[in-house]
């Protein structure tokens, strides 16, 4: 089950960012937008790197640059990339997503194909990690 989020308008904030991605070593270019509860959008793209374990994903760009901003209740994602398909979040993503809402709405769009695929996160990552404390 997703909430009623503008599919559309998430997706057209991710592309308007798209080609300030990153991405010379698997030329997978990726953006993100990430709506809040506020209302609020914050933007990411993926950065890679050529230490591949600093590159960050364009999910959790957006998602720093929300709790940046002072926010955490997160309603929606959108993940567009320029692949012939559209992709979801990666594990580490999911994980980071799950921590201000395991319930999220996931948007992943490809901009060549136009292809949208809409879930919620716990279609894709049903049992997130919590740390559990007695």
């Amino acid at each position: 089950m997703t909430c009623n989020v503008d599919v559309n308008f998430l997706v057209e904030k991710a592309k308007s960012v798209l080609g300030n991605s990153y991405a010379p070593y698997s030329n997978i270019h990726v953006a993100s937008a990430v709506l809040t509860k506020s209302g609020r959008v914050y933007l990411g793209v993926n950065v890679e790197n050529s230490s591949y374990g600093l590159t960050i994903c364009a999910e959790r760009s957006a998602i720093s640059s929300m709790v940046t901003h002072g926010e955490r209740e997160l309603v929606a994602v959108a993940v567009v990339t320029d692949m012939d398909k559209p992709i979801p979040p990666c594990g580490a993503c999911r994980q980071v997503i799950a921590e201000f809402n395991p319930e999220a709405t996931i948007i992943m769009h490809s901009v060549k194909t136009k292809e949208t695929i809409v879930m919620n996160l716990k279609e894709l990552y049903p049992q997130p990690f919590k740390l559990t404390t007695t």
